[in-house]
């Protein structure tokens, strides 16, 4: 790989920081048979932790590994949708009799899988297909249980089924499904707190005390420190001791952000060039420039007044008090009831990040782009 500081997916073990301990105590619990829940704010790795955990050695040769992202999903049939193709897709490389028995499980969609000329199986469901999707999560669910290879199922964004339609329906059943399933262990991540909180520790819920639950924290400075010297060096190339702790504190030790530096500073040092924190401000008005055009658009699409609030909060940093006069008057905005109703969208749509009642823009290089240019 030409870029150590991958950007985006996981690019195997040799390119991936630290996590070791996380790694470690995953592995043991799923393998024995632990359901639980991985909660930390997005960006700083689940995803690629999950992938990292999936090729160890005692879940690679042993399980059937599936990754369900239904962060964009809005509907128990979209759910069933994203979940039956990711099965397929991750069996179909393990040859016919195994993509073959998941086939004749999903009787109901069987008609909707379409064949390439190398007779391979392609997902080709349209949601209009799956006429009753309560049917087909049973077909998948009695695959999982009966496949020759113990499975390990996680499903990313797991919050998103709280802004289902019939959310709690949806809770209750998908629980049931899990607790029959002896065949599979469940992994779930999220990136919403206060959502995943309440779905496994609310008494009232149906996942109440049926998982353990890990909270993510980032990444520790020496070890990426570690990382960023070892892959520079391996490249012929040095990076200085105080780039990674000046990148680290800028980004607040947010994963993707990091690297995403890591890997301009990495293209912009010269073979047997040292890079330097001066070097710093160059890389990340250089990524700016690159993300310009896509916020522009983003922000012409937000409501003026959620705009409004969205650019005050970027600008503040770590926004607390917003609905008080004194923040109202520093930028401009209408009344506390507008705020109010304007953070809730931006919550909603994940523009806005929140804890302890302290504000930021979720993507810190937005915020930093709001800053500089409004």
């Amino acid at each position: 790989m030409e870029n150590p500081f991958v950007t985006k997916g996981y690019a195997g073990p040799e390119y991936f920081c630290d996590r070791v301990e996380e790694t470690k105590q995953i592995v043991e619990l799923v393998t024995n048979g632990n359901n639980m829940a991985l909660i930390s704010p997005r960006r700083l790795g689940k995803t690629d932790l999950i992938q990292h955990c999936f090729q160890q050695k005692e879940i690679k040769d042993h399980y059937y590994t599936f990754h369900i992202d239904i962060y964009a999903t809005d509907s128990l049939r979209d759910f069933v949708n994203v979940f039956g193709k990711a099965v397929l897709d991750a069996l179909k490389p393990k040859g016919k009799v195994a993509w073959e028995n998941f086939l004749n499980a999903v009787r109901s969609l069987r008609p909707g899988i379409t064949f390439d000329m190398n007779n391979n199986p392609t997902w080709s469901i349209g949601l209009g297909e799956i006429a009753n999707p309560i049917v087909t999560l049973d077909e998948i669910f009695q695959y999982l249980n009966h496949a020759d290879k113990p499975c390990i199922v996680a499903i990313d964004e797991f919050q998103q089924v709280t802004y289902y339609k019939d959310a709690s329906n949806v809770e209750a059943l998908l629980r049931t499904h899990i607790q029959r399933c002896v065949n599979a262990t469940f992994l779930f991540s999220g990136s919403k707190r206060h959502l995943m909180g309440n779905i496994f520790t609310s008494p009232s819920r149906p996942f109440y005390q049926s998982v353990l639950i890990m909270s993510l924290k980032p990444i520790a400075l020496e070890k990426y420190n570690e990382f960023a010297q070892i892959q520079f060096e391996k490249h012929g190339k040095t990076i200085d001791e105080h780039v990674v702790p000046y990148i680290y504190e800028r980004f607040e030790a947010v994963t993707s952000c990091i690297q995403r530096v890591l890997n301009v500073l990495f293209l912009k040092t010269t073979e047997n060039g040292v890079c330097s924190v001066d070097m710093v401000d160059n890389a990340v008005n250089y990524i700016l420039d690159l993300l310009s055009e896509t916020y522009t658009e983003l922000l012409d699409k937000i409501p003026e007044k959620q705009r409004e609030v969205l650019i005050a909060i970027a600008k503040e940093g770590k926004a607390k008090s917003i609905s008080s006069q004194s923040f109202i008057r520093k930028y401009h905005l209408q009344s506390a009831s507008v705020v109010t109703a304007a953070v809730r969208r931006l919550l909603e749509k994940d523009f806005v990040t929140t804890d302890k009642s302290v504000y930021s823009v979720y993507d810190p290089f937005f915020a930093l782009w709001l800053r500089n240019t409004r």
